[in-house]
């Protein structure tokens, strides 16, 4: 059985209501490992709801970002609760949507979508998400001179959570020296200070700093390898990580051979589903719970 789905027999209960079943979804390429599904259906079932989360996987239908106005109109015409968003459409989704709230305007990128009234609007709680888990994973950490990999959608979400976690420089690495540019203008317009800056050099952006965070999809098991290299981590650097498949991804292996704290992408996960649990189901999650079912999770699919 796939770790990535529960059977919805195991959830049913004796008598189930149209207003306790939930139809939800993930939008993303190379999703087919993913542990969301499991982790909102099996939360659920202890609400008494039966919650169905299916894989729209990009790479599977063969399609790219052109399908997302299709994939968006199908999902609120079948009677989706909410769809969740993943690489590479986080940004690209923007468009097809009728509200953003406040927090996706903001990032300028949406993870959640919720369907309300023939209208899509869009969430963000990737941000958030990311800070539960690395506030209690890295309790205190020196945030004085973070290092962000990654400007994408992900990267803008936790680069906001950074900002205003009271980070003192953010130093921001990207592939696309424009899309970093613009994020930390972006952020510099809203944060005081002027403390996010666009760094085209890992190196230069390294060498004083407290802290990475890797916000690529760099290390997953379809994109193998570092995001930067392995020679410029030290062990005074703790290193936060956003990919959970694979667990230790190579970032994370050299960054423990060096001493480095690491925070593992497992705690975003789980911190992002929190956030979209409540806004598909109008339920809070359990957050001891949720997260026991991840590890359990990842331990099955190691």
């Amino acid at each position: 059985m796939s770790p990535a789905s529960t059977p919805l027999a195991a959830m049913a209960t004796p008598t189930v209501d149209a207003s306790s079943r939930r139809l939800v979804g993930l939008i993303g390429a190379g999703i087919q490992r993913s542990l969301t599904p499991a982790m909102h259906e099996t939360e659920a079932a202890e609400h008494g709801l039966r919650l169905h989360y299916q894989l729209i996987d990009l790479d599977r239908a063969g399609v790219g970002l052109e399908a997302l106005p299709t994939l968006i109109a199908a999902a609120k015409w079948m009677g989706f609760a909410g769809l969740n968003i993943t690489y590479p459409c986080k940004q690209a989704v923007l468009a097809q949507l009728d509200e953003l709230s406040e927090e996706a305007r903001a990032m300028g990128a949406v993870n959640t979508v919720v369907f309300r009234d023939g209208r899509a609007i869009g969430h963000n709680t990737d941000g958030s998400g990311w800070r539960w888990g690395f506030e209690r994973a890295l309790p205190g950490a020196d945030l004085s001179c973070v290092v962000l990999v990654g400007a994408g959608g992900a990267g803008s979400a936790i680069a906001h959570a950074l900002l205003r976690m009271e980070a003192a420089s953010l130093r921001i690495v990207d592939t696309d020296p424009v899309r970093a540019r613009a994020l930390a203008a972006a952020l510099n317009r809203v944060y005081p200070g002027g403390r996010a800056v666009a760094e085209p050099d890992a190196a230069r952006a390294l060498s004083g700093a407290c802290g990475l965070v890797h916000a690529t999809p760099t290390g997953m098991s379809k994109l193998p390898g570092l995001p930067l290299p392995g020679a410029l981590l030290h062990p005074g650097l703790w290193v936060a990580e956003i990919v959970y498949f694979p667990f230790e991804t190579e970032l994370l292996r050299v960054a423990r051979a060096l001493g480095c704290r690491t925070v593992d992408g497992g705690t975003m996960a789980v911190g992002q589903a929190i956030g979209a649990f409540r806004l598909f189901t109008g339920f809070d999650a359990e957050p001891a719970r949720v997260a026991a079912h991840f590890v359990r999770l990842i331990g099955a699919a190691i």
